[in-house]
């Protein structure tokens, strides 16, 4: 994870230099990192692409993304002027064995200027059927030999499924050590997700109260507003469930039930998340139905303006059966949480956009209260708010003003925006600087992914065998379909849609 340390120097090269993920997300991260003097005393970055760019138009065109999407605004002329020497660009065929041997010469000729030997980063920023030809063609050309000193950051999805999970990994292993691949998922970069750990395991008031002895049931939201926008392509053959639930809602939820590492050490952190997705339980057949629920959205309203269903999209099927909205409900087969349900839900074109945690304790186990003073008690509650706030809200019972005993729920609330004035590093900031610190901690392992892809497989092969006949079936700006709600009020509880 982050630390105020120096990287070692390093040659950071990004495949897909031109494309839209380096403009939006990885440049300006990096120029984030330059101006908060985290990057190395020497380091370069060289884009790779097909398009023909000079270095000069290629700066241009990043200094772009950065006056735009840079959480700091504009660059200012100065500073930039400082940066844009360290980015260059080269053009390239990832399918042509030359374009390789033009970067190798192109990385021997940076070394030869530097004092010592810098760490090789390469980020893989394409499309993912082109990791494999990219990944073969590297090994090939023998410029990731150094275990120690070359690393490859690979963008999620990691696979479509179990099987392609299995045979990547397969791939990559083959020719890179597992120490060298980093699977990157930004949401693992936000600051509230890294705090859980600092929450569970750095406090002794919750640790103890942590288990299925005291807590009810756990509720994991990630809703956007937004619909698939200019992604409809690649969402069409994905859906919700492959491109939110399989990785970041479980990441969430390992991080939420996972034991307490030995260490604070990457391998020992991704252990006990592993752990957590092995003991998930699997569901099979008809038990299915009663524990998952999918949606689609239709038209509607949004903040005042009329939006299309998703099947009027850009680049949708006109009867397309993707899940534009899951719902599932989890067990942890372990003696921490037997019998716990943890439920959880993601989708698009919801109210509002937020990533919340919920955690419901159990009552009382005796009321001394009358009920007659006591109508407005409620459960004790955790809820850790990812975005839009950033915080944590822990509810508990307290007396109202006054000389008559009345009780009702009262609220204490850590805000991060609040608490402290410095700005919070972006996600890609915080992730790219582990990647060159080699700190693994915050990124997916081999048998992380295939785990996590082995949880939701049954409910993907079973939603396949068995297409809805119901979509669109939830309206745009509302909270998903009603078989979600039916998920969770089987059992006696609703959706906490309440943020820090």
């Amino acid at each position: 994870m982050q630390n105020n340390h120096k990287p070692a120097p390093a040659i950071i090269i990004i495949f897909g230099g031109s494309g839209d993920l380096t403009k939006r997300k990885l440049i300006p991260a990096f120029y984030n990192l330059f101006l908060d003097k985290h990057m190395p005393d020497q380091f370069a970055v060289i884009g790779l692409g097909r398009t023909a760019y000079a270095d000069d138009e290629f700066r241009a065109l990043l200094r772009e993304g950065i006056d735009s999407f840079s959480r700091r605004g504009k660059a200012q002329d100065e500073e930039w002027q400082q940066f844009a020497p360290t980015l260059s660009y080269l053009q390239s065929d990832i399918n042509d064995e030359k374009s390789y041997k033009a970067l190798t010469a192109r990385i021997h000729a940076l070394e030869k200027n530097w004092e010592q030997k810098p760490n090789l980063i390469f980020y893989l920023a394409i499309a993912p059927e082109l990791v494999e030809p990219v990944a073969t063609h590297l090994g090939n050309a023998g410029i990731c030999k150094n275990i120690d000193r070359s690393r490859l950051v690979v963008e999620k999805p990691f696979g479509r499924d179990l099987e392609t999970a299995r045979k990547l990994n397969g791939v990559l292993t083959g020719i890179f050590d597992e120490s060298q691949i980093y699977r990157i998922d930004h949401y693992l970069g936000k600051e509230a997700v890294q705090n859980m750990l600092v929450f569970r395991f750095a406090n002794v008031l919750f640790e103890p109260i942590w288990n299925r002895k005291y807590i009810e049931h756990v509720q994991i939201t990630a809703s956007e507003t937004v619909g698939v926008e200019d992604r409809g392509g690649y969402f069409d053959g994905a859906g919700t469930l492959r491109d939110m639930i399989q990785n970041h809602v479980l990441q969430l939820l390992c991080f939420v039930a996972m034991e307490p590492p030995n260490a604070f050490t990457s391998e020992d952190i991704r252990n006990r998340k592993v752990d957590v997705l092995r003991a998930i339980r699997r569901f099979e057949g008809k038990e299915i139905f009663e524990k998952a629920a999918r949606g689609q959205y239709g038209g509607g309203w949004m903040q005042g303006e009329k939006v299309q269903g998703y099947r009027e999209e850009p680049k949708v099927a006109k009867n397309s059966a993707t899940d534009t909205f899951a719902a599932l409900k989890f067990y942890i087969d372990n003696w921490r949480w037997q019998g716990v349900p943890f439920y959880v839900r993601s989708g698009k074109r919801m109210t509002e956009k937020m990533t919340v945690i919920t955690v419901q304790f159990r009552e009382v186990p005796h009321q001394v209260f009358p009920s007659s003073v006591a109508e407005n008690i409620r459960p004790n509650r955790i809820i850790i708010s990812i975005t839009p706030d950033t915080g944590i809200r822990l509810r508990f019972q307290a007396k109202q003003v006054g000389l008559s005993m009345r009780l009702a729920p009262a609220d204490l609330i850590f805000n991060y925006s609040q608490t402290y004035e410095a700005q919070p590093p972006e996600a890609y900031e915080t992730l790219l600087h582990d990647v060159m610190s080699g700190d693994a901690t915050l990124f997916m392992r081999s048998d992380e992914v295939e785990a996590a892809w082995s949880v939701v497989k049954p409910v993907m092969d079973l939603w396949e065998e068995n297409p809805p006949t119901d979509f669109p079936n939830y309206q745009s700006g509302s909270w998903g379909p009603e078989a979600a709600e039916r998920l969770i009020a089987a059992d006696g509880y609703h959706w906490v849609m309440m943020p820090v």
